[in-house]
């Protein structure tokens, strides 16, 4: 059995699911997590799936804000078994998990590191901070020209065609010179195979590029090409490497981190407090239900009944006085 992770917190929809098959998955704030979760409120290494057979359990790893299945806390280093659709909270971050029968998702490290990117990102966006990676030339021909690299499943062409994506008019440029792509939380430089080749310039050292080979662009290096140097500013790397180096925000003991709900499930049903009942509900006069015993009668009143039963008894009386009369007489 497979378990996938699904993140439910966050307006984004398109959030990459990512599905494991390992004995243990560790999710936290941290480099290195199978899992990266970019919130302040969630520990560097906050929370851990284990695998037992084909079970999972879930447990806390000694975090800051602790680790919930639902409205339960779990006590540190304590193991909870997880079954599909339940629901778990690291920090402010809900999670759904699913235990099935699935594919292992493939390169599950380049698909956490695109998760905790789109996760920067929609946080950076809400505050209205230019979230995408940016190219500018800063020296050469087309200064001060800029390219954003949005995109993560297309390479941006560099060169000196017309057709390109950053279009420089330096005869020393070929026509296609280089590409630019996101992979992950990199930038990614391919020179195309150049006449005159393409560099990094970083603390003044130039470190030329393989021809047809991915290479990462280093934060705060240049790229040297032909006359022209560009520069590569990336907020999302920035931020992302900002929360993993910042101390974990402790939550307010009193804050309230609502459960996600699906959209098409009905409202749950008001649910009366336990220190109020509400009182039952009187009958309308026309609903109210007939006895079926006779009225009984007011103290110190006699009914027909009652009169009819003294005056049988008296009519007794007065026979048994009478009988005794006749005896006493000698008949």
């Amino acid at each position: 059995m497979a378990l996938t992770i699904v993140v439910r917190s966050g307006e984004g929809t398109n959030l990459p699911r990512i599905t494991f098959d390992a004995p243990r998955i560790v999710i936290g704030r941290g480099d290195g997590c199978e899992v990266r979760l970019p919130d302040p409120s969630v520990s560097l290494r906050h929370a851990s799936f284990r695998q037992r057979g084909s079970e999972y359990i879930v447990m806390d790893e000694g975090s800051t804000n602790g680790t919930f299945v639902g409205g339960v806390r779990l006590s540190p280093q304590a193991p909870r078994m997880v079954r599909t659709g339940d629901l778990v909270r690291v920090g402010r971050v809900w999670l759904e998990v699913r235990v099935e029968h699935a594919m292992p998702t493939q390169n599950a490290a380049l698909a956490t590191r695109e998760l905790a990117l789109a996760l920067v990102s929609e946080a950076l966006a809400a505050e209205g901070t230019k979230v995408t990676p940016r190219l500018r030339v800063v020296e050469g021909p087309g200064l001060g020209t800029e390219l954003a690299v949005e995109a993560f499943d297309r390479a941006y062409a560099i060169g000196r065609s017309k057709g390109a994506d950053l279009d420089l008019d330096d005869v020393d440029l070929s026509r296609r010179h280089v590409e630019v792509a996101r992979k992950g939380e990199q930038v990614v430089v391919r020179d195309l195979g150049s006449k005159n080749g393409s560099r990094f310039v970083y603390a003044g050292e130039l470190k030329p590029l393989v021809a047809n080979a991915d290479t990462p662009w280093r934060k705060g290096a240049l790229l040297s090409i032909g006359n022209v140097r560009i520069a590569c500013e990336d907020p999302l790397g920035a931020a992302l490497e900002e929360l993993e180096r910042a101390a974990d925000e402790r939550m307010a003991p009193n804050e309230v981190v609502e459960p996600p709900r699906d959209e098409d499930a009905p409202a749950p049903e008001p649910v009366l407090s336990a220190a109020a009942p509400s009182a039952p509900a009187k009958a309308a006069p026309s609903e109210r239900p007939k006895s079926s015993s006779p009225p009984t009668s007011r103290p110190g009143t006699w009914t027909l009944t009652d009169m009819l039963v003294a005056l049988l008894a008296l009519a007794v009386l007065g026979l048994s006085v009478a009988g005794l009369l006749w005896l006493i007489r000698g008949g």
